[in-house]
């Protein structure tokens, strides 16, 4: 299962800013906890509506974010220096 099948945007939910399923919870509290240094089952523990899945969706989120800014950025300069 992709990612995209489980982060949702919803422009009045969290000021827009990637939930999943719907749910509050957004992708940057669950990185967030896990930069803090809560592993998996922690946050399932205290989280029991989050699954397994829904932690490596935000991961592969945040992979794949960061993989298109990198790109965005890559093209942006070559537009630039062609200038």
């Amino acid at each position: 299962m992709s990612y995209r099948d489980i982060i949702t945007i919803e422009p009045d939910k969290r000021g827009g800013k990637p939930c999943i399923r719907r749910m509050r919870i957004t992708v940057y509290d669950v990185l967030g906890w896990l930069a803090a240094g809560m592993s998996h089952s922690e946050i399932l523990e205290d989280f029991p509506e989050l699954t397994e899945e829904d932690i490596r969706a935000c991961l592969e989120y945040a992979a794949d974010r960061e993989h298109r800014l990198v790109a965005s950025l890559r093209d942006a300069t070559r537009t630039a220096g062609d200038v």
